[in-house]
């Protein structure tokens, strides 16, 4: 372990920082001295976390705080823990790595029947408890008694008469089967040896999952119970940018979010993480489960309720019928597929349909009392489930739909908000049944709190850049940002920007620009000593290259909605493959390719996302969010195509590009196949270009070629490496 005045350093595992690890742990070290937030951008090799994670604990030790360090990808998940467990044989270290309930739980129920069940049991302890303890009274005021004692008889027969109404009470609660096993086990037996074991090392959630149900035990109450005061916590991204979640998760911790430093990873996706947690969702079956609830509730308000909630799920049928043309509804499958209802001069279609249909005393107040009835409800299944009255704890479907329509009716026409109507097929019953949405489109609106009430952040990636439209998009005043790029040697990587097709979606089923995509493809491959990625705007050009590409070695095609792992791993362990992908699908980023995994890399085309309704309307928010209207500065449409589309997709081309060359032994060929990526091209098609959108110390290294003389210089650059087995490929 490294010595040195800088205190943070007692949290380093390793002998010494790299130069710039130390400087940028310095200056994340007086950031959280000001609670500032960070921006860290830092390439493969930078050794962001722990330049993150080691002032991090310190500040925390100093002055009593909690880091979380959160993130949405799985492997990074795997490398804090190890990380974590470095630091702890340096460092004393109370760590806790935090999963979700529904993958922890013993009995496989949902979060509200858990939470009816916990509660149930503790009452269930509490009696056994409360009975010990009088029964101890009765046995010392009897032994009292026979002493001689007439107040202490009278005071036992006061004892008597409250023991036999709890013993009554306990037989009534264990008559039910509304309890948890593993739970009353957490309750009545001694776990000072699990906070032992739990506290000796990092545990992952899986380990501690498979001590408790060794032993009977609930793990993830466990968990929770001991995660008082902690000095880390791992865990995922829903843990802080959901606000329900995130307000228990502070509580079990003990912590006010004063108290807490985050460090989120992979941070270029807090933007649509934070977006994906804000939308709120109502289907047509909760509806019509709403209004048949209703139907047998005994209540003056029931009938105000079942009029306004019908009133909209029939607006709601009504509204997507009304969208079908010829055929359509024929051709509606079991994927939730948009129906456009925003309009720019009026309330969505969907709203206005409510409104023409809808007849009664007015709306408002009769969504008022079917509010409140559904929080009655809702208090009455949870007591009924308690008492064993119910097997289930019973969702209030009259509370979720009432709930939703006001927030409907009150934000669907707020700047921000997108309001959607999709559709699918059931399988099961082969019915076509709607959906409403609230789409959240300037996902700050949920993430500008919390960066606001926390002590400090760092949000960390190897693409943040450009630093003023991540602090935008989430909402960070005035952080603190530093850069560190590529830290491996630079003889060792080569990046080619190639002169071929403009690879614009007019321009692809171009049969003559196909073919040059094509072989093109087929020179990378064959002057590749090992395994070529191969990145694709679609999965629909992913199979086309996949399908007209002639190579030796062997081809893999990934797939939308099957499981890409067992894919990665049969491409990662040959040494002459191509896999085929899409640049939005899940092995973009987030997933290494170390060594021989891969050498060459290749993003075909500007893989611009499909520009649906719901990404227009967040180009449009953007666009109205973030432009100043001055003469120097974006209009609209520019300020939201910058922040919508153009960084987005090129954050993604940077990480897809990152794939290959992942320590200072490795060595690759990172490879973008349009001419949009030349110096060239900011001339020539100045509006098109997007070179220049990337960092200035990456746009250096870019070597512009023509696509007949790639594979002489790739030929050239892997064997100035040593990299072929036997001779090279004659070109």
């Amino acid at each position: 372990m490294a010595t040195t005045d800088d205190g943070y350093l007692r949290f380093f595992p390793y002998e010494e920082p790299y130069d710039h690890q130390r400087e940028a742990m310095a200056t994340i070290s007086e950031a959280f001295e000001d609670g500032q937030d960070v921006l860290f951008e830092g390439a493969c090799g930078t050794g962001k976390t722990l330049a993150s994670l080691v002032p991090a604990l310190e500040h925390a030790r100093e002055t009593n705080k909690t880091v979380v360090i959160t993130t949405n990808v799985h492997q990074q998940m795997r490398q804090f823990v190890a990380d974590a467990r470095a630091i702890t044989d340096e460092e004393d270290l109370r760590a806790v790595v935090f999963r979700g309930k529904g993958s922890m739980c013993h009995i496989d129920v949902d979060y509200e029947e858990c939470q009816a069940l916990r509660d149930t049991t503790r009452d269930l302890v509490e009696t056994e408890q409360d009975i010990a303890d009088l029964e101890q009274r009765e046995s010392e005021l009897l032994e009292a008694g026979q002493e001689g004692s007439s107040e202490a008889m009278e005071a036992r027969d006061a004892v008597v008469d409250e023991l036999r109404q709890l013993q009554d009470d306990l037989a009534e609660l264990e008559s039910e089967r509304s309890t948890c096993d593993h739970y009353y086990r957490n309750l009545t037996v001694d776990t000072e040896a699990f906070y032992a074991w739990l506290y000796d090392d990092v545990r992952t959630p899986d380990d501690v999952y498979e001590y408790a149900h060794e032993r009977g035990m609930c793990g993830y109450e466990l968990l929770k119970e001991g995660m008082d005061g902690v000095d880390l916590v791992v865990c995922n991204y829903h843990h802080l940018l959901d606000p329900t979640i995130r307000e228990q998760f502070f509580r079990w911790l003990g912590r006010d979010p004063e108290d807490i430093i985050a460090v989120f990873d992979e941070a270029h996706n807090v933007e649509s993480a934070a977006r994906d947690h804000a939308r709120r969702t109502l289907t047509e079956n909760t509806l019509d489960q709403a209004v048949d609830e209703l139907d047998g509730v005994d209540d003056d308000r029931a009938g105000a309720a079942e009029n306004v909630l019908a009133a909209f799920r029939d607006a709601l049928v009504e509204t997507y019928e009304d969208s079908f043309g010829f055929g359509e509804r024929e051709r509606v499958d079991d994927h939730w597929e948009d129906i456009t209802v925003a309009n720019d001069e009026k309330r969505d279609d969907l709203t206005l349909t409510f409104l023409q249909g809808y007849t009664g005393p007015g709306f408002h107040e009769e969504l008022t009392a079917a509010t409140e009835l559904g929080r009655d409800l809702d208090a009455r299944y949870e007591e009924e489930f308690k008492e064993g009255k119910l097997d289930t704890r019973k969702e209030c479907q009259t509370l979720q739909a009432a709930a939703f329509l006001d927030a409907w009716l009150s934000e669907s026409d707020e700047a921000g908000q997108y309001p959607v109507v999709s559709v699918r097929r059931d399988e099961s019953t082969d019915e076509v049944y709607g959906r409403a949405e609230l789409y959240t489109c300037i996902p700050e609106e949920v993430t500008r709190d919390l960066f606001a009430e926390l002590h400090a952040s760092v949000l960390m990636s190897a693409t943040l850049r450009p630093f003023d439209v991540t602090e935008d998009v989430v909402g960070l005043d005035d952080p603190v940002t530093m850069a560190y790029g590529a830290q491996f040697p630079e003889e060792r990587r080569r990046t080619y920007a190639v002169d071929g097709p403009a690879l614009f979606a007019s321009e692809r089923d171009d049969p003559q620009t196909q073919q040059t995509v094509a072989r093109t493809l087929e020179d990378v491959i064959r002057f590749t000593p090992g395994n070529t990625l191969v990145f694709c705007p679609s999965y629909s050009e992913a199979r086309r290259y996949y399908e007209m590409v002639a190579v030796s070695g062997t081809r893999y095609l990934d797939e939308p909605g099957t499981q890409a792992r067992d894919l990665r791993e049969a491409f990662v362990d040959g040494d002459d493959g191509v896999l085929f992908t899409s640049l939005w699908g899940t092995l973009g980023e987030g997933v290494s390719y170390d060594g021989d995994d891969a050498r060459t890399v290749v993003v075909v085309g500007v893989p611009y996302p499909h520009l649906d309704d719901r990404m227009e309307a967040v180009q449009d928010a953007y666009g109205t969010a973030f432009a100043d209207g001055e003469d120097d500065t974006p209009s609209a449409d520019e300020a939201g195509w910058r922040y919508a589309v153009e960084i987005p997709t090129v954050r993604k081309t940077r990480q897809a590009l990152g794939r290959v060359v992942r320590s200072p032994e490795d060595f690759g060929a990172r490879i973008l196949l349009d001419k949009r990526y030349t110096e060239a091209a900011e001339m020539e098609m100045h509006d098109y270009a997007v070179r220049g959108t990337f960092p200035p110390e990456e746009r250096r290294e870019m070597v512009d070629i023509d696509p007949e003389k790639l594979k002489f210089a790739m030929l050239n650059f892997y064997q100035d490496r040593d990299a072929y087995d036997g001779p090279p490929p004659k070109p």
